[in-house]
């Protein structure tokens, strides 16, 4: 039954409240803050070709999360605080194997220095107090702008006694996209690698079996990379064609 107000009784309007899509509940902004890699033009940024979509003069700033600042909140200081100190157990100055931890949208990521991947990896998965026993996957990204570091590896690291999440980033140079296998401290990596090798090009050193799994061995490039030709085959309807993305009209 609802009250004078309209409401349910309760000072809610008969919605669910944890369903509730009002801007209380929607991802923040990043605003100003954070690095800008580049800005997109266009609703898709892609600069290969005509714009296709009508949406060409769309323009925004692509901004990644700057680093956080202490106290990060809840739980996300226990695990930081846990992993720097078995890091400094080991001789490892934890500055030189973290390069920056992101809190963003009520998530947190690690940052990694490839060369010591491996050692936070284990770390991570051995260390009672922290115990992230299982990884789900990693996934790749190109930032074809962000100079230096173009590729990026993610990975998602559960842990099921502590009922946690975290991500670690790590990233590599066009020139040279190598980055440590995680297959020997999870071995549920190994295709989840091949895949990301076969789409992106990133090569994991010490992988068993490192080859292409979704396209054919002779293909040439790496297809979800942003500098990979859009190109494209016709498509055919009953009583129509669709040309290719690269032939089609343009806007611009």
């Amino acid at each position: 039954m609802s009250d004078a107000n309209g409401t349910n009784g309760n000072g809610t309007n008969g919605t669910n409240p944890e369903k509730d899509l009002g801007a209380s509940n929607l991802p923040g902004r990043r605003g100003d803050g954070g690095e800008e890699i580049r800005v997109q033009r266009g609703m898709f940024g892609a600069n290969n070709g005509g714009d296709t979509s009508g949406y060409g003069g769309l323009v925004r700033s692509i901004r990644l999360p700057g680093p956080a600042a202490r106290p990060y909140g809840g739980w996300f200081d226990e695990v930081a605080d846990e992993l720097e100190g078995a890091l400094e157990e080991q001789g490892l100055v934890p500055e030189n194997a973290i390069e920056k931890t992101i809190v963003d949208r009520d998530e947190i990521t690690f940052h990694i220095d490839r060369e010591h991947l491996l050692r936070v990896a284990r770390t991570l998965r051995d260390d009672p107090a922290l115990r992230f026993e299982l990884c789900t996957g990693v996934s790749g990204v190109h930032y074809p702008q962000d100079k230096g570091r173009e590729l990026h590896a993610v990975y998602h690291l559960r842990s099921i006694t502590h009922n946690r999440l975290i991500r670690l980033e790590v990233s590599a140079p066009d020139s040279d996209p190598r980055v440590p296998s995680l297959v020997s401290v999870y071995p549920t990596n190994d295709w989840h690698e091949r895949e990301t090798y076969d789409f992106f090009g990133i090569v994991f050193e010490g992988h068993p079996a490192l080859t292409r799994i979704m396209m054919p061995d002779d293909w040439q490039g790496f297809p979800q990379r942003k500098d990979y030709p859009l190109g494209g085959i016709a498509v055919e309807y009953k009583g129509a064609q669709i040309p290719a993305p690269d032939q089609r009209r343009s806007y611009s």
